[in-house]
């Protein structure tokens, strides 16, 4: 999959209008292959006065590598192209999806399946955690998606998601979290995979992060002296 999106021909299909960035709809034909993509060109980020300028879509990218190297599995596979017909950007497959279904009117079952996306963004500090990036498949899977405000040094973190705050962190997804940490030190595979695409400095904040959450053992609690909800929260 993620030679296809790197190596196929991509075309748009359509522009979405909702966000602040130029999002597209996209088509990757390879080996006979179709599949439906998110086109996230660089030129079309918005500039930020907090994340430096022409990283969003690669930001994208990082989030599903720290998915698969958690062995997560929460982010659509993505990669970031040099050739598009706008330009360099992320090419993320899309994800079907029933998109008035999201977090604000999730039946409790789902709710109860958040914890590794609670974490998860804990981990890459997103900022930007709404309400309709939570999706759920036909193949009733979790899937999240938009990443392009996450790893800043700075503690950014903003969700709708705060139902866990405080609880223990199951040990499973804690032992997965430490074995993250060990595996993002400087010179180690992981972290020379992500230094293309990542500032060494936010690579050693995301595994300050972890170590914290591992320590702590907890999922944190809203800090009181900043915003800690994005907006519009959908």
């Amino acid at each position: 999959m993620l030679d296809a999106l790197q190596k196929g021909d991509l075309s748009l299909q359509g522009q979405f209008l909702q966000g602040s960035n130029y999002t597209f709809l996209a088509q990757v034909d390879c080996e006979d292959h179709k599949y439906p993509v998110v086109y996230k060109p660089t030129r079309g980020e918005q500039p930020l006065w907090d994340f430096p300028t022409g990283t969003l879509a690669k930001r994208e990218v990082v989030a599903f590598k720290i998915s698969e190297a958690l062995g997560w599995d929460l982010v659509p596979p993505t990669v970031y192209r040099r050739v598009g017909p706008l330009g360099p950007g992320s090419v993320q497959l899309y994800i079907e999806h029933d998109a008035t279904y999201h977090y604000f009117n999730f039946e409790a079952a789902d709710k109860l399946r958040l914890r590794p996306v609670i974490l998860f963004d804990c981990l890459v500090n997103n900022a930007d955690r709404k309400a309709s990036h939570v999706l759920v498949d036909s193949s009733d899977h979790i899937w999240l998606i938009d990443h392009g405000l996450c790893f800043h040094t700075e503690d950014k973190l903003r969700t709708v998601i705060w139902d866990y705050a405080g609880d223990p962190i199951p040990e499973p997804l804690r032992e997965d979290v430490r074995l993250l940490s060990a595996r993002m030190r400087l010179g180690s595979s992981l972290a020379l995979d992500l230094a293309p695409l990542l500032k060494e400095e936010e690579i050693l904040a995301m595994r300050k992060r972890a170590i914290h959450l591992v320590e702590t053992g907890c999922f944190p609690m809203p800090p009181t002296d900043r915003r800690v909800y994005p907006w519009p929260p959908v």
